[in-house]
């Protein structure tokens, strides 16, 4: 099952009148497929479905409307829960947590709620092409089993 079959199986319960969930970009740039992220943990889809994003912009946000579950401590990466459950995942690059933050600014808090297109979370682009192994940006599905 595809990732957008997933979010439309959690939204839909087969009958006449079938909701569904917007879900818009964390970050502005190019689509690449979760396959081609350099890192065993998202290409191969452990921590769940999705894609990522080669970033273009300075800034993650919110890609639903819902609450924000964990920020790393480095504000490399969130959780969010939308509305209605699903839970996603945004993680910017790959071994960006040995930066130990530099280069990011949170702009959002663990349990606030938050609209899809709030800023979660600022980046320097520039200094993390430097110092980060990859900036590609998986954007997953985490709950995709329930």
């Amino acid at each position: 099952m595809g990732l957008f079959d997933k979010l439309k199986s959690l939204v839909s319960d087969d009958k006449k009148d079938t909701g569904t969930i917007e879900i818009v970009a964390p970050l502005s740039g190019e689509i690449v497929n979760i396959e081609d992220v350099p890192d065993v943990v998202f290409a191969e889809k452990i921590v769940g479905d999705g894609i990522a994003i080669k970033p273009a912009g300075n800034k993650m946000v919110a890609p639903v409307d819902g609450t924000i579950g964990k920020i790393f401590e480095t504000n490399h990466a969130f959780s969010i829960e939308s509305d209605s459950g699903i839970e996603l995942f945004v993680h910017f690059g790959i071994d960006t947590v040995e930066l130990k933050g530099e280069g990011f600014k949170r702009i959002a808090e663990e349990g606030q709620r938050v609209k899809k297109g709030d800023v979660v979370i600022e980046f320097n682009l520039p200094l993390l092409e430097e110092k980060a192994k990859s900036t590609l940006t998986p954007v997953v599905i985490s709950n995709m089993d329930e």
